[in-house]
């Protein structure tokens, strides 16, 4: 294979007749330089097709330029969205983004944060594995580079962390479906304790307890893995309940999706025998039919933020007072739970 002939600054000097600091000032426009130096040295640069290499720049100045972001899953809608927001707020504002998948695998995310040290990135954003056990690696990033934890996060980590209210999200769903006049109402939630599934937990017990009606352990029902396979899966358990729900609260999309094809499947008539809700507002939720009722998790507005704050952080040389930054969400009514409004 022909080894590649990659042009350095160096080379760029040699072939102009010029110093490699006068050459590295013409390109940064430097203002000791003549505007005829200048253009003859971007003419030539862009003629052999130069390119700047970012690390070493960055080794030279201590600032690359270059945002490093960790998430859980790439598979994901919402993790699309997320990656939208941060990816074109990022260039807004003169900086490169490297995406790095964690596979939700806590060894794999100790690595990639070792990695973005080693590449010397600027900052760091982070959506936490679903299982993050220890947070000491975490915590000693933090003494070298900002770092912000966004959708999942941790109470163990001191910093700014990007979230939405998630109780409160949940507890709009559940309070809707018991609008309607359902009252045995099912949750198909996280069998981990990650913090998502927990608030969103809290929220469905909140409106329950709101609206005086008994939890039923029965209709908990709790899965590693929130698909839609898992969601039929539970689903098919909790209509063959001698006692069956009425409505069925899903804290994914694709869970509430999985349930609707199980709803369907056995000609349970939706919503007006069991009425479903899910939680994001992926693309999904608009594609099933009938159109699942949802929380609208804004992905986009949720990076936007986070690359925000990010980017405040990494450029103020003042004491930094970390804070918790919700994100509004919306409860989206569709025809999984459409029904007239029962309560007054």
């Amino acid at each position: 294979m022909r080894k590649k002939n990659i042009v350095t600054l160096k080379k760029l000097a040699l072939d102009l007749g010029l110093s490699i600091s006068t050459v590295s000032r013409a390109l940064n426009n430097h203002a000791d330089i003549s505007e005829e130096t200048k253009e003859r040295v971007k003419a030539y640069a862009n003629k052999v097709k130069y390119a700047p290499n970012l690390f070493a720049r960055g080794f030279r100045s201590h600032k690359s330029n270059i945002i490093g972001v960790i998430i859980p899953n790439i598979e994901h809608q919402f993790t699309a969205t997320l990656l939208k927001g941060i990816i074109y707020n990022a260039d807004l504002n003169g900086y490169k983004v490297i995406i790095c998948e964690s596979f939700n695998n806590e060894q794999k995310q100790t690595e990639l944060l070792e990695t973005m040290i080693q590449f010397g990135v600027d900052g760091v954003l982070l959506s936490l594995v679903k299982k993050t056990t220890k947070v000491d690696d975490i915590l000693e990033m933090m003494e070298h580079i900002p770092l912000i934890l966004f959708d999942r996060v941790s109470t163990k980590v001191p910093c700014t962390q990007i979230v939405i209210d998630d109780e409160e999200a949940a507890f709009k769903a559940v309070d809707h479906l018991i609008a309607t006049g359902k009252k045995r109402i099912a949750i198909i939630k996280e069998t981990e304790s990650s913090i998502l599934s927990e608030m969103r937990y809290k929220g469905y017990l909140r409106a329950l307890q709101k609206n005086k009606l008994e939890l039923d352990d029965s209709l908990v029902l709790s899965s590693e893995d929130l698909s839609i396979a898992e969601g039929k899966k539970l689903t098919s358990v909790l209509i063959g309940l001698q006692n069956k729900p009425d409505a069925i609260f899903a804290i994914t999309d694709e869970a509430g999706i999985g349930a609707i094809q199980i709803l369907k499947k056995h000609k349970i008539k939706i919503p007006s025998e069991i009425a479903v809700a899910g939680f994001s507002n992926s693309i999904y939720s608009t594609i099933i039919k009938p159109n699942l009722t949802t929380i609208d998790q804004p992905g986009n507005r949720i990076g936007e933020t986070a690359i925000k704050y990010l980017i405040e952080e990494m450029n103020t040389e003042n004491q930094i007072n970390y804070k918790t930054v919700e994100v509004k969400t919306n409860l989206i009514i569709r025809k999984s739970s459409f029904t007239t409004i029962k309560r007054k």
